[in-house]
């Protein structure tokens, strides 16, 4: 009986387990597609002042992202590169290239709460972290994400919570390697774009107590999937050619 009952618990974890990691399958795939363009304004709040930038998007895959900033003017043109897990820049006004090390990951993009790492965006949830229900409400399910042995990530645990329904996410809370939670991403506004569902808005939020009052919105202008992009934007070259 006792054989059986281990038997039973095991297979249940092995199919809770398998509940999870399905969930966040389809939200990367609903998120990713084949490919992906879009177009976001980002809004950046502290307690000194409000400004606004513009920027372009190319992505392909889980290993491939382009990045132009479109607006204030006094950073247009600079892009990114994020290739096989590396970061480069470009900055028009010296004429350079500049490669992000991975010991800056966690540093703020372009003054934002935005870190390089979610500019590189190479993580997948999937192959870098084991996935645990820790709730379900209806179609709304809190996730647990801890990062396996080995995997280059920056992040000592996610909490998300995702609607099943579209495959969205609705928050995401990031602890560091001491358990501590550093901030918070709040989605809201989604829509249908083709097959795929997009949270339109996302609101981070850092807790850092000098931080306090200060947040990074990014808000989705444009956005299409599966259009089939040029490999061209995905070289060191393309750092320069599309930044004029």
């Amino acid at each position: 009986m006792k054989k059986w009952l281990l038997l039973l618990s095991f297979f249940t974890s092995f199919l809770i387990a398998e509940d999870a990691r399905m969930i966040i399958q389809k939200l990367e795939e609903n998120l990713r597609g084949k490919d992906v363009y879009a177009k976001m304004e980002i809004i950046v709040k502290t307690k000194r002042h409000t400004r606004t930038m513009l920027i372009e998007s190319w992505g392909k895959g889980k290993k491939k992202n382009f990045t132009k900033i479109l607006a204030p003017s006094r950073d247009q043109g600079i892009t990114f590169l994020n290739l096989d897990r590396q970061m480069w820049q470009y900055v028009p006004k010296i004429e350079r290239i500049i490669k992000i090390p991975a010991s800056m990951m966690l540093q703020s993009w372009m003054g934002t709460d935005i870190t390089n790492d979610d500019m590189v965006k190479q993580s997948s949830l999937v192959d870098d972290y084991h996935v645990s229900i820790l709730q379900k409400e209806g179609p709304i399910v809190t996730l647990e994400l801890i990062p396996k042995r080995g995997a280059a990530v920056v992040w000592g645990k996610i909490i998300s919570k995702v609607d099943t329904r579209t495959y969205t996410q609705i928050e995401d809370v990031f602890y560091d390697d001491d358990g501590v939670a550093v901030r918070a991403i709040e989605y809201r506004g989604v829509k249908q774009y083709g097959t795929h569902y997009v949270t339109t808005t996302m609101s981070i939020i850092p807790f850092d107590p000098a931080k306090k009052g200060n947040s990074t919105t990014i808000k989705i202008r444009d956005i299409r999937f599966d259009q089939g992009i040029s490999e061209s934007y995905f070289s060191k070259n393309a750092l320069i050619r599309y930044s004029r």
